[in-house]
Parts: structure tokens; C-alpha cells; sequence
């Protein structure tokens, strides 16, 4: 099972992950019970946690021996669901990770505002850790977070986005946010600037090739065994690498049909785009491409030292492409 797997490569970063979950529930306390109890719906809502693990993971293979790791992982893991509870909103979902959204429960104000309190949560732990790196890599980090999504929400709907402009929204949205937790721990370490790009590639290349499995595996009947709902992306509108590669290949009237059930979600049943996806190259060639960064992010670790977290990290890649297969 994928849960045994992740469980098995994360091994190295356990203990300190404990330490993690017992300072989120810590600072997620609030004079506003309603606060709490938002925002532990969704920070518990079964995800993986490969952000605050990152941190912990890099931070072990940088040799640090501190303790800040442990309140930075922290502030990467609310930052993420911050933009998740603002996510949810934006796109309207009523479900994630097969439990009802905190919009759907709580209703889109409070959860913009839960998102609001976990931001400026994140930033008063950023200033406590007292780092100016850590100030403006995640300040940094945020800013070009929301720029993606702003991207993103114009890009909905819209069957003439490109591969290009597809993964400058990857980049922004998903890939920065593991960019800077990787690099966090070689700030810890204080590692020189060399020592933190390699990082910092490695976190983005990882999240580039973890976000175009995701994408993929929202046209694969398999997705299901993994708890991801088929079609949430295209019921969005949103013109995925699967999709765009479709609509490079396929006849003119497979085309229609995609362009179609891009600009007007719904209007096209599922069924039918899976199988114009499939009669095509477009699940190997996202496959290859999530492959292709994998790869650049295991490169990326060449020059650090042999260690158990070092290798977490090197299967941890690997982890992010075998999902769908």
C-alpha cells in the first residue's frame, strides 16, 4: 500500500515529525474557539505532510542540530494550509481528501479568515526563529504562492493555455512552497549559497514532478485506491498537462470535444475525455515530464554527504512519479 510505502521512506524523519504534530496543535490555539477547531479540520485531514517533512529531512541531511527545524516545519505546514483553505473557497470544493471542505462546514468567510489567521501565525513564528534568511524566503515564497493562483483562477476555463504557461502556474503554486521548505533546512545549517540552491532545486524540481503526477492522476481510473476524486480538475475548467498535450494530437473533432469540456465544465462526460486522453500519448508524455524532474531533483543532491535523510529525500522523488503505475 502507497501509506505503507511513504510510511517506510519517511522513517528517518519520524521523530521529529512527532515533535511537528505536537507544536501545530500547540499553536493552533486560539481565544477563538472556532478558530481551532477550523483550522484542525483541515491540518487533519489525512495529507502527507511532505512540506514540514522536507524541512525536517533537509535539516537532518544538512547536520543540523537545533532545534528551529521543528517551529519551521510548522510555519511551511500552516502557509500550505492557509492556501488550501483559500483554495477550497476560490474553487468552490465541498470535499478533500474525502471529508467535507472547511467552506462547506464553516461557510467561505470564516475560512478565509482561518487562512488569514494561519498567515499571520506562520509570520509571527518566522519572526521568533529570528532569521532574516527565513524572513524573506517565505515572505518570498507567499507572495509568489498567490501569484500562481491568481494565474491559475484567469487560466480556468481557457483551452488555449499553454505547456508553458501551464507549468509557470506548477511552479508558482505547488513547486515554490517545497523549494523553499528544502532550502529552509540548509539555512538552518547555514550552508553557503551553493550548498542552499541544491536544496532549494531539489524542493522545486520535487514538487514539479509531485504536481504533474497529481495532475495526471486525475484521469487514471486508479487515482481511486489512492482517495484522489477523478475529474476535479476538469469540472474546474482547468487546462492540465494531460488535457494539453490531448489537444495537441488529437483529430479535429476530439479536439472540439476537449476545447468543450474546458470552456463549459460538465458539458462533456468524463468518460469521454479519459478516452480521448488515452487514445493518445498524453498520460506517458506527463508521466515522462514528472520523470524528467524527479530526476533533476535527485541530481540536485549529488554533492551532500551519505545520510538516511539524504537517501529519504532520493526515494522520496522517486516516490512522487510511481504513484500512477
Amino acid at each position: 500500500m502507497i501509506t505503507d510505502e511513504i510510511t517506510t521512506i519517511l522513517q528517518p524523519a519520524a521523530k521529529d515529525m512527532m515533535a511537528v504534530d505536537a507544536l501545530i496543535k500547540q499553536r493552533l490555539i486560539s481565544n477563538v474557539p472556532t478558530i481551532s477547531e477550523l483550522a484542525t479540520h483541515i491540518i487533519d485531514s489525512g495529507g502527507k505532510r511532505l512540506r514540514p517533512v522536507m524541512v525536517i529531512l533537509s535539516s537532518q541531511a544538512c547536520g543540523y542540530r537545533g532545534d528551529d527545524h521543528i517551529k519551521l516545519a510548522v510555519i511551511v505546514e500552516f502557509v500550505h494550509t492557509a492556501t488550501l483553505l483559500h483554495d477550497d473557497v476560490v474553487d468552490e470544493s465541498v470535499m478533500r481528501r474525502g471529508k467535507p471542505t472547511a467552506n462547506t462546514v464553516w461557510g467561505n468567510n470564516l475560512s478565509v479568515l482561518v487562512g488569514d489567521f494561519l498567515y499571520s501565525r506562520a509570520f509571527e513564528m518566522m519572526v521568533e526563529v529570528g532569521h532574516m534568511r527565513v524572513m524573506e524566503l517565505l515572505s518570498i515564497a507567499t507572495n509568489v504562492i498567490a501569484e500562481g493562483e491568481v494565474q491559475q483562477s484567469l487560466n480556468r476555463r481557457n483551452p488555449d493555455i499553454s505547456e508553458a504557461q501551464y507549468l509557470e502556474v506548477v511552479t508558482s503554486k505547488t513547486a515554490r512552497l517545497f523549494s523553499a521548505a528544502a532550502e529552509l533546512g540548509a539555512v538552518a545549517a547555514q550552508f553557503d549559497d551553493k550548498g542552499r540552491k541544491s536544496l532549494s532545486d531539489f524542493g522545486l524540481h520535487m514538487g514539479i514532478a509531485y504536481q504533474l503526477l497529481d495532475d495526471l492522476l486525475d484521469y487514471r481510473g486508479e487515482a481511486a485506491l489512492i482517495g484522489k476524486n477523478l475529474g476535479d480538475d476538469l469540472a474546474e475548467g482547468q487546462p492540465t498537462l494531460p488535457l494539453i498535450r490531448s489537444l495537441e494530437s488529437a483529430t479535429p473533432a476530439q479536439q472540439t470535444m476537449l476545447r468543450q469540456a474546458i470552456s463549459d465544465p460538465g458539458s462533456v462526460p468524463l468518460d469521454v475525455v479519459i478516452k480521448i486522453i488515452e487514445s493518445g500519448d498524453a498520460i506517458t508524455y506527463t508521466a515522462h515530464r514528472a520523470q524528467e524532474h524527479a530526476d533533476l531533483a535527485k541530481l540536485a543532491l549529488a554533492d551532500l554527504p551519505e545520510s538516511p535523510a539524504r537517501t529519504s529525500m532520493l526515494k522520496l522523488a522517486d516516490f512522487a512519479v510511481s504513484r500512477a503505475f
